[in-house]
């Protein structure tokens, strides 16, 4: 991870709790809705060390503990993924055959994809509210390779004759 030109750029980023679709999720603990209808997002793992110097420059740096006393708590940076606004993130989805720029239609296809690696950029957004501060995380960049399963790579040929 580092900061270049205040993005900060994650190569092989590990994500979770993807939400390219943008719908709405409840806690099933407490049915409190801790993702509104239309708010894309994902987040991304980060080291122990890394996540102390992110907070110490002001990113929303989470963690999330399963509760079990012998797993060690993770950090992670929630990600917004923002279309309809000024700055429209540009997404590439790479699979053997093919490379495809995703767009708000379609970005919702990494949802349900088995992410091999990924690597992206952030934009940070410095945010002043009532005397507290911080950065809010928006997807600037993002190449994503996926992991495709036997049977795709065995029809390949197949769905892509042309090629």
């Amino acid at each position: 991870m580092a900061k270049n030109q205040n993005l900060l750029e994650i190569e092989n980023a590990k994500l979770v709790f993807t939400n390219f679709a943008g719908k709405e999720r409840k806690n099933p603990k407490n049915n409190q809705i801790i993702n509104r209808e239309g708010q894309r997002n994902f987040c991304i793992m980060i080291d122990p060390d890394e996540a102390e110097r992110l907070k110490a420059d002001g990113w929303n740096v989470k963690t999330y503990s399963s509760g079990d006393e012998y797993d060690e708590p993770l950090n992670y940076i929630q990600v917004a993924v923002e279309f309809d606004k000024g700055f429209p993130p540009t997404v590439w989805m790479i699979t053997r055959r093919n490379r495809t720029l995703l767009n708000a239609e379609t970005i919702d296809a990494l949802d349900g994809a088995d992410i091999k690696q990924a690597d992206i950029r952030i934009r940070p957004y410095l945010w002043e509210v009532n005397g507290k501060a911080g950065i809010k995380a928006y997807l600037q960049e993002m190449y994503v390779v996926i992991e495709e399963d036997k049977w795709e790579q065995k029809y390949a040929e197949y769905m892509y004759p042309e090629e």
